[in-house]
């Protein structure tokens, strides 16, 4: 009896960590960040004005003065100061983000990565790079969520260049929506690069999965 109770009690403890951890999830999937737009970024922006930290138009356009905006008011709100608005942010500035807008935001950002990265790739290319993000995701060595996949810091060239800020292709937003539906022409990838501009011994180290258009994807 004594060991069911305790089997009982252990199975219970699984299942509220395990319930812990996706809820965790799903809040941090909330992020708004430079190269981000809609009507959310149109609410950050509002108040922001009112708060005192933007002076300039609220255009729902999340540019280099909103993330200075979004910095000062972290700093301030004794948040930390990366410019990013995630759950902690949003929820200082008094905005709440419901799962279909933060579903939203997950296509909107993983259009844009797929655009800016493979937008002259063949369709199927553009669904493999939407696919990468996605495999990352699920990876244990990468962040959890899409938006700290496309914002980790030097894994994506596009978000340094500039092309992340340039207008989304239209097949962008249908690659994405393939590749949220568990479309994955790489079977498995989680890099790819491209052979006539990789200087990194490293990446040309990766195990070749396939290739698609002018990009390798490796495991």
């Amino acid at each position: 009896m004594k060991k069911a109770k305790l089997t009982a009690a252990l199975a219970a403890l699984f299942l509220l960590n395990v319930l812990l951890i996706s809820l965790s999830q799903q809040a941090d999937a909330v992020a708004y960040k430079q190269g981000s737009s809609g009507s959310t970024v149109t609410k950050i922006q509002q108040k922001l004005r009112e708060a005192g930290y933007y002076s300039y138009t609220v255009d729902g356009i999340y540019g280099s003065r909103t993330t200075a905006a979004v910095k000062r008011f972290q700093k301030a709100n004794g948040l930390t100061a990366d410019g990013i608005c995630g759950e902690k942010t949003l929820a200082a500035l008094g905005i709440r983000v419901s799962s279909a807008s933060a579903d939203a935001n997950n296509r909107a950002l993983l259009a844009r990565l797929i655009s800016a990265e493979a937008r002259g790739e063949p369709y199927v290319g553009q669904v493999a790079v939407g696919a990468v993000v996605l495999n990352r995701v699920k990876h244990p060595s990468f962040p959890g969520t899409i938006a700290g996949v496309i914002y980790q810091s030097g894994a994506f060239s596009c978000i340094a260049d500039g092309q992340f800020d340039q207008p989304v292709a239209a097949s962008a937003y249908r690659a994405a929506d393939d590749a949220l539906n568990g479309w994955d022409p790489t079977g498995g990838a989680i890099y790819y690069f491209n052979p006539a501009t990789a200087t990194s011994a490293w990446i040309w180290s990766r195990p070749l999965i396939l290739t698609i258009g002018k990009h390798r994807f490796c495991a």
